[in-house]
């Protein structure tokens, strides 16, 4: 069972940029086509900007069109959660890192096969550890 990490609000502000800790902390979505990571080709593993917690490997990466790191599957199911989110007036499902709470993105039924899952993240949200 992973440890579970709990910070206030002004320690994550500290150890965040605004931008991170606008969308991890309070749900926040960074603007399409904006993002570091959107057209990034680099190999390596995707971790939780707040905490390291291993998310996404860019062999999972596709280029969904949608303006945002897109993923097949998490490496470890384990390591994500996902909520129910009823907002905008839509039903999503949120992702969120099972360690720290951070909120990552959605995911959504409509990506490639073989999962047809589409991991739809913000790249803020993240950092690459390149190969």
């Amino acid at each position: 069972m992973t440890e579970k990490i709990s910070k206030s609000e002004e320690e994550w502000k500290k150890q965040l940029t605004p931008e991170q800790y606008l969308v991890t902390r309070k749900k926040d979505t960074e603007m399409p086509f904006t993002g570091e990571y959107v057209d990034s080709k680099e190999k390596g593993t995707y971790k939780c900007v707040c905490c390291g917690n291993v998310l996404f490997k860019s062999d999972d990466k596709f280029d969904s069109g949608t303006g945002w790191p897109s993923f097949t599957k998490p490496t470890n199911e384990s390591n994500i959660a996902e909520n129910d989110e009823n907002s905008h007036f839509m039903h999503r499902v949120e992702v969120t890192c099972d360690k720290c709470g951070a909120h990552l993105g959605h995911v959504f039924d409509d990506g490639p096969g073989p999962t047809r899952m589409r991991y739809c993240i913000n790249s803020c949200a993240l950092k690459l550890e390149k190969e």
